[in-house]
């Protein structure tokens, strides 16, 4: 008995030994997780249910030259809510209430919501989305509705707010303005939201989220840990009436001669700031929108827009003066074994230096530098290069196409590399580039550089100015300047952009027509052409330089710049100074002008007419046509600028007092 009493007592303190050796170890363990892991365990604990968000800062606004927003950031509002946390007696209360917000709110019936929100219940979800995409005054107006109003755990309301970036004018300069990465949240490129990006995103925020479910978080606060800092503003140099004319310009052109692309670029001359830039591009479908930023970024042989740098050359160099006589034959001469021909049949003959460039003779430009500088062509490629021809513009912006001008030592240079350059093929250069030096021409030879923006804001305060930067105080002598703004001015008056000229308004350019792909098979039976003008407005003094090209235009309906590209440089042109309000100078009060003489005949002989029917008002400046039809008794209603292109009542229709007419301007 007492040996059985000793063995379980044995077993006892065994048994209790080994249970002081396991407690001794938990103890060991727990002051290990204590003292020595304990502040990772904590740290992977916090960081399982809580977790700080990132909250991106609004991008700053960039606008046009008048205030107008190009682009802004707008905040969007998602509601959610969490089933869980609201007490039975708060949802039972409130449920008719918040439904009948709700459907007051965004239309559907207060059943759609008191049944989403029951099952919600039902289901214990605590992320259940109740609406979407909101603007800041609906969240507002939400966040203020029975039981949302109590917040986020009494009231289970979630809010998540994020930053959409819009255009308020649509996709109009698009490229230019530039837009977010559709494959890169946040990301930006292109145009002026990728070339002053650092300045323009700010400074991103944190919000505390806990966890609430397997994939879902919920802000713990109200507030933000750390509230982000908006970027600066940008004003940029665009006119939003100037770009709107030259979009609708470009965009009209392209659709008639079915173009594979184009672009149009506007110059303020003293500046260098640009006021429009276009960029369109074809789809299959036959549409035309924003692809990519041709006017900075596509190099191409220019064709005869060049030869006025060739021509100024020679000028400037004095190894011609503008009565050189220059012997462009038939039509047809060779150069070093290669044919160069002129556009127009049977050739021009003997003509002088001036009028050759006024009709764009190939022959007469390539004679011209072939023969004096062929034994030195080197002076002939350095006077191209101290007009920085050969290089950037340095625009902001970034993707600027470099320009390649060949010279002697190089690959692409051969005894016909000079007499090609004369009329611009062999060589490479942006529409920005070739536009720069026309505005330098208008400019009385000083050569500014181009500029997108005129100044950085912080909440309307001014953190940087930016000014009018010389790239060459003077690119040539005022005389050869004076002669060939002189000669750009009669190409339009009675050279090759005779089409174009109109005795009430002066403009100064040069047409050109550039054969494209030409190394490619097939060529002749589908040739392809670069149509372009380079010029600026008024020829007397110049406010806005500009160049329009229109690639691959349908040969069917015409491919000569002046056909092409100049009506459109002349539709933006007019319309520029015809919507404009300001007049500088009044010159001669009592001069006659004809084209105002003929439309107060017209609306003279109207008003004389019986009242009983409608007049026609069609092709009548829309002024005219408000006052004659007011004066009959009509309500006029006016859509666009410009002349009457239609009248919503046609002429001849007995004529009704008090009648609305609307009239199409153009």
């Amino acid at each position: 008995m007492a040996f059985e009493e000793k063995n379980i007592l044995n077993r006892l303190y065994i048994v209790a030994g080994v249970m002081f050796v396991f407690a001794l170890a938990i103890s060991v363990k727990l002051m290990n997780i204590q003292f020595v892991h304990g502040e990772e365990y904590r740290d992977l604990a916090h960081k399982n249910t809580t977790k700080n968000f990132v909250i991106p800062a609004n991008r700053g606004n960039v606008y046009a030259d008048d205030g107008s927003l190009l682009a802004t950031s707008v905040p969007k509002y998602d509601i959610r809510f969490d089933a869980v946390t609201v007490s039975s007696e708060d949802f039972r209360d409130n449920l008719k209430p918040l439904s009948e917000g709700l459907s007051a709110m965004f239309g559907k019936p207060v059943s759609h919501y008191q049944n989403m929100f029951r099952k919600a219940r039902a289901d214990k979800n605590r992320y259940l989305l109740v609406v979407k995409n909101l603007g800041y005054s609906d969240y507002i107006k939400v966040k203020n509705l029975p039981l949302f109003k109590k917040g986020p755990y009494k009231g289970g309301i979630i809010v998540e707010q994020r930053t959409v970036r819009e255009h308020p004018i649509g996709k109009i300069a698009q490229r230019t303005v530039g837009d977010e990465a559709f494959d890169r949240p946040g990301y930006y490129a292109v145009g002026l939201e990728g070339a002053f990006h650092d300045l323009l995103q700010g400074k991103e925020g944190h919000r505390l989220k806990q966890k609430i479910a397997k994939g879902q978080w919920k802000p713990v606060y109200d507030e933000n840990e750390i509230e982000p800092q908006d970027g600066y503003d940008i004003i940029s140099t665009i006119n939003v009436n100037i770009q709107d004319i030259a979009h609708h310009a470009l965009l009209k052109q392209l659709e008639y001669y079915e173009a594979d692309h184009g672009t149009v670029i506007v110059m303020e001359v003293k500046t260098g700031e640009i006021k429009a830039v276009s960029n369109l591009g074809r789809t299959s479908e036959g549409a035309y929108y924003e692809k990519l930023n041709y006017a900075i970024g596509e190099a191409h042989e220019p064709g005869s827009t060049f030869k006025t740098m060739a021509f100024m050359a020679a000028l400037e160099d004095k190894v011609i003066d503008t009565s050189t006589v220059v012997d462009t034959g038939n039509g047809r001469k060779v150069f070093y074994a290669k044919p160069i021909n002129d556009s127009h049949r049977g050739g021009f003959g003997k003509i002088s230096a001036a009028r050759s460039l006024e009709v764009s003779s190939n022959i007469g430009l390539a004679t011209i530098i072939n023969d004096n500088y062929s034994k030195n062509p080197h002076k002939f490629i350095d006077r191209l290069k101290k007009w920085h021809l050969n290089e950037k513009t340095g625009v902001a912006i970034k993707g600027e196409g470099n320009p390649m001008i060949p010279q002697p030592g190089d690959k692409k240079w051969s005894r016909n590399a000079l007499p090609s350059l004369a009329y611009g093929y062999g060589l490479e250069i942006t529409p920005l580039q070739t536009l720069t030096f026309y505005n330098a021409i208008a400019n009385d030879g000083v050569m500014v550089k181009p500029r997108f923006i005129k100044e950085v804001r912080a909440w309307n305060e001014k953190v940087e100015t930016y000014e009018t930067k010389i790239r060459n105080p003077k690119i040539c002598s005022d005389e050869t300047l004076r002669q060939v703004r002189e000669i750009l001015k009669n190409t339009v008056k009675r050279g090759t952009g005779k089409s174009l000229y109109s005795p009430y308004f002066s403009m100064a350019g040069k047409t050109g027509t550039a054969q494209t792909e030409y190394w490619m098979d097939g060529w002749k039976a589908n040739p392809r052409y670069v149509s372009s003008f380079a010029g600026y407005f008024p020829a007397e003094d110049p406010k806005y330089s500009c160049i329009v090209i229109i690639h691959k235009p349908s040969t069917r309906k015409g491919y000569y710049g002046a056909d092409v590209s100049g009506p459109v440089f002349k539709r933006i042109a007019q319309k520029i100074f015809t919507e404009s309000r300001n007049i500088d100078e009044v010159n001669d009060i009592e001069k006659a002008d004809p084209v105002l003489n003929e439309d107060f005949e017209k609306y003279y002989a109207l008003l004389q007419k019986s009242n009983k029917t409608v007049p026609n008002v069609t092709g009548m400046p829309g002024m005219d046509a408000v006052s004659l039809l007011e004066n009959l008794g009509f309500k006029v209603k006016t859509v666009g600028n410009g002349k009457v292109e239609n009248q919503s009542i046609k002429s001849g229709e007995t004529l009704k007092k008090g009648q609305q007419i609307i009239l199409s301007l153009s």
